[in-house]
């Protein structure tokens, strides 16, 4: 591990109201983990903003030393965007503050809030941007992939409802980007991850949720197999296009509500999501109970800030994680077949296989309206997620994955994929990903603000060259 210069240090320190840390700091250890135990990277530097031009100074020293540079969001990512070995990591974690104008149906937030956050100060108006699944998860490295959550089928993704957000660019400099400043860049950054800058505020539209939404959990053994997958595609096909809807295929929780008989038990769930009164909700899911009766099921009002909280304990910080995914146009009987054959296979109580129907906002949106590396015409994200507690169990289940995944190649929609779901991709991956009009304008975009790739700790885009 190398070191910097002591007077390109003190420099910053002049222009940083922020914390810089190095090894042997304390504090060094935590500052550089993210949520995936897996990675394990050493820093140069730890560039703790707490405000835009802490960032553009950081932005600044990183680019003039040379360093090679991450930024950590909320930390929350697979592939470990957010450290980086020997260089410069900008480190947003304080800047998590949230104002919600409820009048206007607006809110903004730092660079390094959680969903969490966000989710506290608008549910206190009922209402909410339309995020992930696990609360933990950072704002920006969600909306700026995409953000496939809860809300999807009903109010389209997170960055669908981005409005603006101000960015630090490569060359320090501070901009706004919206529809009506920085266009190019504000089209880019819904979908193009973090290719472009550092997003240190965010700006959303909100939705009237909560603050209670209606719950169904319902779960079949894995031994039911196809019979079970064929039950839950007919139950998805007959909901209303905005209900808010998930297949997992997972280990039945040590919960309250699952029977003793049932804890840890390999199975397939289906949860189902009202916004509407419970007697509305009782009706929605009493279908799903004929067929194929569930095991067991929990069909209860719950606080929409609690069902964003859900599936935290399946994702807790420090996990050792590895993930790939592919759209589908359909669940065919094929698919099935292969779902039916390797969820068995798991070896982690911990791993899991979250599937998310899509329809509703989310095929409203037409694919030149955003960035996001995905088709709208798509029906149905297949997420294979290898989680354990230590490092062997991962490496097994890891190649789960990796099986798992090929096996679903011959029925996916194309070889890309949802970038947010990307632990290792590739050049390939990525272009396939966007598809090959949306890359070049992402290509061009970035060769306008950031020329030299100087953010290339994402799902890189690389700039265009000029010809």
């Amino acid at each position: 591990m190398g070191s910097l210069p002591e007077l390109a240090l003190d420099s910053l320190r002049k222009h940083f109201n922020g914390e810089l840390i190095v090894s042997g700091d304390a504090g060094y250890d935590d500052a550089r983990s993210l949520w995936n135990g897996d990675i394990d990277r050493r820093p140069l530097l730890i560039a703790r903003g707490a405000t835009a031009d802490d960032v553009a100074a950081a932005v600044s020293f990183g680019r003039e030393q040379g360093l090679e540079i991450a930024v950590r969001g909320g930390g929350h990512s697979f592939a470990g965007h957010g450290v980086v070995d020997d260089g410069l990591m900008i480190d947003l974690s304080t800047m998590r503050a949230v104002s919600v104008d409820s009048a206007a149906r607006r809110v903004r937030c730092g660079g390094g809030a959680t969903w969490a956050d966000l989710d506290a100060a608008t549910q206190e108006h009922s209402l909410a941007v339309p995020g992930g699944v696990i609360s933990h998860t950072g704002v920006a490295g969600l909306t700026l992939g995409g953000g496939i959550g809860w809300l999807s089928r009903r109010h389209g993704l997170s960055c669908d409802n981005l409005v603006s957000a101000r960015v630090v660019t490569a060359d320090g400099g501070i901009v706004t980007a919206s529809a009506d400043e920085n266009a190019d860049l504000h089209w880019a950054l819904r979908g193009g991850g973090g290719n472009f800058g550092v997003v240190t505020e965010f700006e959303f539209a909100l939705h009237g949720v909560g603050p209670v939404v209606n719950l169904g959990l319902f779960f079949w053994s894995v031994d039911a197999g196809a019979d079970a997958l064929q039950h839950i595609r007919a139950c998805v096909a007959a909901l209303p296009a905005d209900t808010g809807v998930q297949l997992i295929g997972l280990n039945a929780p040590p919960a309250p509500f699952v029977p003793d008989q049932f804890h840890f038990a390999p199975g397939y769930g289906l949860a189902v999501v009202g916004w509407d009164s419970p007697e509305e909700h009782a009706a929605l899911v009493d279908p799903i109970r004929k067929g194929l009766a569930p095991l067991f099921e929990l069909v209860t009002p719950i606080p929409y800030a609690a069902l964003q909280q859900m599936l935290d304990d399946s994702a807790p910080w420090g996990i050792l994680a590895y993930e790939k995914a592919c759209y589908l146009d359909e669940l065919t009987d094929g698919v099935i077949e292969v779902i039916a054959e390797h969820l068995p296979r798991k070896a982690s109580p911990m791993s899991i296989l979250p599937v998310f129907p899509m329809g509703g906002a989310y095929h409203d949106v037409d694919d030149r309206d955003t960035a996001f590396g995905g088709s709208r015409a798509s029906n149905w994200l297949v997420n294979i997620a290898a989680s354990a507690t230590d490092p062997d169990l991962l490496a097994t289940d890891r190649e789960w994955v990796r099986r798992f995944w090929e096996a679903l190649q011959p029925f996916a929609s194309g070889s890309g994929g949802y970038v947010n779901f990307q632990s290792d991709a590739d050049d390939d991956r990525v272009r396939a990903s966007y598809g090959p009009a949306k890359y070049d304008r992402l290509a061009r975009i970035k060769a306008q603000y950031d020329p030299d790739n100087l953010f290339h700790m994402n799902a890189n885009i690389k700039p265009a060259v000029s010809v």
